[in-house]
């Protein structure tokens, strides 16, 4: 079976593996010319995925292009290519609709074609579909489309796409059977929606969830400060219940591509077929969006208590990338910490061990070389992503004040958000 992914980011180079792995001929289709050339020579952009795993992959038959003409004579192609929002909010599908333009341009007879990019419900159906029709082409005939919702885990050590459930829905019956035979060659469970619209929902429904629960907690964080209760006891405690709760734990804010960008589509879907306002999402993500500001308030307070004020302090930053022992910083919430305090005049440094380069609107930070003297040196250190490689105690120790917003800092002197 030849299989071709478009889109070799996060999501789609993890399925190409996969697919490589089961013994499909995969070719990744990838637009970025300088990601093709070092992919075919067996240099990985992925946390997840090693150089050495993309020679494996390699040597399997993959190999990465740029060239449309390798869609032509496909079995299936998997679109997964980014969908972020616009400045005012709405989708930005302008990918996707690139990804299917070429694909129609270029697709062969029985093709099945599957949309993983996360958007709103009936967006395969009302987006994907006519372009694909557009040239008398007949679905469940020239071609089969279907949805299935990418469920990656960014340095999730037991999860990955093989062993994580797969839900498949297309847009007829004969198309679900179709995209739920192929995604058996290679995943262990695989779901079968009623349809592309109940697949697409879905997805949508598991990250605002996530994102509704963060917000919850996020909530009561402050709230219980002010009340002088311990948050992470308060859960603790809570999760001792062996039913009907679920942790969720306070933090700096929500990063990464799903979180804080997932919610919006549904939410936004919901007010233009529907004319109201989706209110659990929309209070979550005015919450949510708080904390950075929220973070920076409690250091200035941690502060003032050491007669510092803020706008002459020197402030370090450890761990700058959304997700502990990862290197992505897509959306991460410590860029908005960051650019808070440069507002308020405190003096900035960083370090991660993920991270050599920071990019903030204010301009390009560097990692710090030492770290132990930059926390000796430090006015406040702030914890914002609790990597592996670091001991927070030990840290905690050395610093002249810590500031820890992932609750992990036992350590006398520190500071809990």
């Amino acid at each position: 079976m030849r299989l071709v992914v478009v889109g070799q980011g996060y999501v789609g180079l993890p399925l190409a593996q996969e697919a490589v792995k089961a013994g499909l001929q995969v070719t990744g289709f990838e637009q970025n010319v300088a990601r093709v050339a070092d992919l075919n020579n067996g240099r990985s952009h992925v946390d997840d995925i090693s150089d050495a795993e993309v020679g494996d992959m390699l040597a399997g038959g993959y190999r990465a292009s740029a060239d449309p003409a390798d869609l032509s004579g496909a079995d299936a192609i998997v679109i997964c290519v980014p969908t972020p929002l616009t400045g005012d909010g709405a989708p930005d599908l302008s990918a996707v609709r690139g990804a299917v333009e070429t694909i129609g341009a270029n697709l062969s007879k029985g093709t099945l074609v599957v949309l993983e990019s996360t958007t709103y419900p009936g967006t395969t159906e009302e987006v994907v579909l006519p372009v694909l029709e557009a040239s008398g082409r007949r679905l469940d005939d020239d071609f089969f489309l279907a949805f299935s919702p990418e469920r990656i885990d960014p340095g999730n050590p037991h999860y990955g796409l093989a062993n994580t459930p797969k839900v498949v829905g297309g847009v007829s019956e004969r198309s679900t059977d179709v995209a739920v035979a192929f995604y058996s060659r290679f995943v262990d469970t695989v779901v079968r929606a009623k349809g592309a619209k109940e697949a697409e929902t879905a997805k949508l429904l598991e990250n605002t969830y996530r994102h509704i629960n963060i917000a919850l907690v996020n909530e009561m964080a402050k709230f219980c400060h002010d009340l002088g209760i311990d948050i992470w006891d308060v859960i603790d405690a809570a999760s001792s219940k062996p039913f009907g709760f679920q942790a969720f734990r306070p933090g700096p804010g929500v990063g990464g591509h799903c979180i804080p960008i997932d919610p919006n589509y549904l939410s936004f879907e919901v007010k233009r077929r529907l004319g109201y306002p989706f209110r659990f999402v929309e209070l979550a993500e005015s919450i949510n969006a708080s904390m950075p500001s929220y973070v920076v308030d409690r250091i200035g307070e941690l502060l003032a208590g050491r007669e510092t004020p803020l706008d002459h302090a020197s402030v370090l930053l450890l761990g700058v990338t959304y997700k502990a022992d990862i290197a992505d910083q897509r959306e991460s919430p410590a860029v908005d910490v960051a650019e808070e305090l440069l507002r308020r005049g405190a003096s900035l440094q960083f370090h991660d061990p993920h991270v050599d380069r920071w990019f903030l609107d204010s301009g390009e930070r560097t990692r710090v070389e030492d770290l132990d003297e930059a926390v000796r040196e430090a006015d406040v250190v702030v914890l914002l992503q609790a990597h592996s490689d670091y001991d927070p105690d030990a840290l905690a120790g050395a610093a002249r004040a810590f500031f820890d917003t992932r609750g992990v800092t036992r350590a006398p002197g520190a500071v809990r958000l």
